[in-house]
């Protein structure tokens, strides 16, 4: 079932196939009107929309499409997301680096991983995990944590892509554990401030810390990591030097709001099939270094605190490390992984659930726990 929220007619200076073919250049002229389909509701569109030099006028229609978790059924752990404007689609991004797609949330084509090769600047044998992808200026920027179990030296590094598809070209490691001062520097998340600058939260189970980075996002604005070391800034969790500790957290994503930054955190166990822990909790700060707190008021440096915003049902188990995106109608979303508690061998499983601000700004999902009836999902634009 599909439903119709908003119908537009999109003028534009460019040729539609060469922009679905994602050939670029800059946006000279764009003009909307709305029209009725049933019911027309208020959309905020800011978009760039890659063009060709000949005027051309389409139409295209804002649609949201019925899902049912999971929306993809195979092993596909840390997932990030981006939209790309040139091709009209959803990307997905998760641990060993694979590549999704999507131009209606609801139909996922397997891309090629990113890379052919894992980086091998870090620890031997280390694996790609929980890459997180953002668009910043004309390029896309891909972080990724090298790691193995139990590694004493896991890092973060860096790749970028002029598509979400690739082909990415890394640019080596921004940082490593020992050089940082971090214990398990893995899980990045960064984001773009309201006032430009951009920065990395990141850390696992061995508190978390944000640092800036260049405008690029391809450097630490410090330069090294051993100067980036004594500016950094714990936000969440205990103390690094403290031991690993399952109340405390990982996966960080921020998200800016009404005002306010939210710290979305994953705290419990992730990895244990149907007895996994896992869930995720959420603070918020007026600046995008913290200090955070949750709705009680509790400082997030510590361990077992943070609003409760998504927990285990009987038909998911571990539901976590979620990325927070925004669909073309303006509602958020959460992207998360879970495992299926009737065939948890499947793996961590992707699965994705709408976000509701309250009148006090706290986000929450309805039940608190992953969807399991189909429901509408985010929306996209359809072209001819």
């Amino acid at each position: 079932m599909t439903l119709v929220k908003n119908q537009v007619r999109i003028i534009f200076m460019g040729s539609l196939l060469l922009m679905m073919a994602g050939c670029a250049s800059e946006v000279t002229s764009m003009e909307i009107s709305t029209t009725n389909s049933e019911e027309v509701t208020s959309t905020d569109m800011s978009t760039t929309i890659s063009i060709a030099e000949e005027s051309s006028e389409v139409s295209a229609t804002l649609r949201t499409s019925t899902y049912t978790n999971p929306i993809y059924e195979y092993d596909f752990p840390d997932p990030s997301i981006v939209f790309d404007e040139r091709t009209n689609q959803y990307f997905a991004f998760a641990t060993h680096g694979q590549i999704l797609s999507s131009p209606d949330f609801v139909t996922w084509t397997k891309q090629n991983y990113a890379f052919t090769t894992i980086p091998q600047w870090g620890t031997t044998n280390a694996g790609l995990w929980a890459p997180h992808v953002m668009r910043i200026g004309e390029q896309y920027v891909m972080y990724y944590s090298l790691s193995t179990w139990g590694d004493s030296n896991p890092g973060i590094g860096v790749a970028r892509a002029p598509r979400p598809n690739g082909p990415w070209v890394d640019q080596g490691e921004l940082f490593r554990s020992l050089d940082i001062g971090v214990n398990n520097s893995i899980d990045p998340g960064v984001f773009i401030a309201e006032t430009g600058k951009v920065f990395m939260v990141w850390g696992s189970m061995r508190g978390n810390y944000i640092v800036e980075l260049t405008s690029d996002g391809l450097s630490l604005k410090d330069g090294s990591a051993t100067t980036a070391a004594t500016t950094k800034i714990h936000v969440a969790g205990l103390d690094t030097n403290t031991d690993w500790n399952v109340g405390t957290y990982e996966g960080s994503y921020v998200q800016f709001h009404d005002g306010y930054y939210y710290l979305f955190l994953s705290s419990g166990t992730c990895c244990e099939g149907n007895t996994s822990s896992y869930h995720v909790v959420v603070a918020r700060s007026e600046f995008a270094t913290g200090p955070y707190v949750d709705r009680n008021g509790h400082s997030m440096k510590a361990a077992n605190v943070g609003t409760p915003i998504l927990e285990r049902n009987d038909s998911f188990a571990g539901p976590g490390h979620n990325a927070i995106f925004q669909d073309m109608a303006g509602d958020t979303w959460m992207l998360y992984h879970g495992y299926m508690t009737s065939n948890p061998a499947r793996g961590r499983v992707l699965l994705v659930d709408k976000i509701n601000w309250g009148d006090d700004g706290w986000p929450s999902i309805h039940g608190g726990t992953p969807s399991t009836t189909p429901l509408q999902g985010p929306a996209y634009w359809q072209l001819p």
